[in-house]
């Protein structure tokens, strides 16, 4: 048997950065080759999917007509790339039932209660939604819909909003197996159909959630347990599993699959066992300890490095966790050579936009001089001239 191969902490950032491109210099990418795309960009937030591509080196100033937005991952707004929404939609559609049941959370004990298996009721929601989104809609006004077209297993008392709908991630999560995108930049948001959607999707939503996986016809670029180990590996089973809000047992199982298959490669980072994949072990093992100067980048605070679901060896102490995640209210990450080194907060005023610091080590002049040139960037990005310029 091969020996697995053993890796640091550092070489192990240092691979997930290069992996992320976020040593990519500005307008170096073109949007379609970002690579995040292939797991989709959170979009949260002032500085959400296109400020996460200019620190990738794409140059998008304004929301591009080759992107689209769509509730997907955790029932969060996320940025794919528009002529592959059907293949995402497929990649997406869950792994079992008890997959579809877990990403609605609290959800599914009623309708379970009532009889309606959980992939027909995503079905369900979805035709609904194709039913009354045929022109852009502001969310509210399908909520509304929606609420009196579907009966009660679907429904429940809101007392935020005081007031019956539907639950929150039964309504999000279907969309978009609909045919339904998000309009950017809308508050609240727009849904609108997706131009020449394919209307098998949504008939074949059912049997395709019993379909092995490998028989889906997903790219495996756009395969969400491949491309998490590509941008954020060597990654482990409860990683991938928490990212998709999955079972782990579905997510143990593709994994057994793939490993059977020679896809999955294992490594220890630090002693602890984790996986890449097979394609990327000798990438792994280049990625150098000691690099030259370093490549800095202000990271927003949904910015897909901070997605990993392995948030200690990102960050290994438990208190400078707390303050880079805390329940509300996060900061960004100031990033050096794949290690956070600080955080950030924007000030923004009339024209002008400064950025509040926390180092968390002391910062050399060289990564000075790199948030300065990424506070001016995000400046740029808004439409704003740096504080002091």
């Amino acid at each position: 048997m091969p020996a697995v191969p053993a890796v640091s902490r550092a070489q192990a950032l240092r691979f997930r950065a290069a992996a992320q491109q976020l040593d990519a210099a500005p307008g170096a990418t073109a949007t379609a080759d970002a690579r995040v795309l292939d797991l989709g960009v959170q979009d949260t937030g002032h500085d959400g999917a296109l400020w996460a591509l200019a620190v990738r080196g794409v140059d998008v100033p304004a929301w591009p007509d080759d992107l689209a937005l769509a509730w997907t991952l955790r029932g969060g707004p996320h940025a794919y790339r528009r002529a592959e929404l059907p293949a995402v939609a497929r990649a997406l559609v869950p792994m079992s039932a008890a997959d579809a049941a877990k990403r609605v959370f609290d959800a599914a004990k009623p309708l379970r209660e009532a009889g309606i298996p959980l992939p027909e009721a995503w079905a369900e929601v979805g035709r609904a939604h194709a039913a009354v989104v045929t022109e852009p809609m502001v969310k509210g006004e399908v909520s509304t819909r929606l609420t009196r077209m579907l009966g009660e297993p679907y429904r429940r008392w809101c007392r935020p909003c005081q007031a019956v709908h539907l639950y929150e991630q039964t309504f999000r999560l279907p969309a978009l197996h609909a045919g339904l995108e998000l309009e950017p930049g809308t508050s609240p948001p727009v849904l609108a159909p997706v131009a020449g959607w394919p209307a098998e999707h949504l008939a074949g939503f059912v049997d395709a959630v019993a379909t092995p996986y490998p028989e889906r016809g997903v790219p495996d670029h756009l395969d969400p347990l491949r491309a998490y180990l590509r941008l954020q590996g060597p990654a482990r089973p409860a990683d991938v599993a928490a990212f998709l809000d999955a079972p782990a047992a579905d997510v143990k199982r593709r994994w057994a699959d793939l490993d059977a298959a020679g896809a999955l490669a294992e490594v220890t980072v630090d002693g602890e066992r984790r996986w890449v994949l097979a394609e990327d072990v000798d990438r792994l093992r280049a990625a150098a300890d000691d690099a030259g100067g370093p490549v800095v980048r202000l990271l927003a605070p949904f910015d897909p490095w901070l997605q990993a679901r392995d948030r200690e060896l990102l960050v290994p102490d438990p208190a400078r966790r707390a303050e880079l995640w805390p329940v509300l209210g996060r900061p960004g990450a100031v990033l050096a050579d794949g290690e956070v080194v600080g955080t950030w907060r924007p000030r923004a005023s009339g024209r002008r936009l400064a950025v509040e610091t926390t180092p968390w080590v002391p910062w050399d002049d060289a990564v000075r001089a790199g948030v300065d040139e990424g506070v001016a960037r995000l400046a740029a990005q808004r439409g704003l001239a740096p504080a002091g310029a």
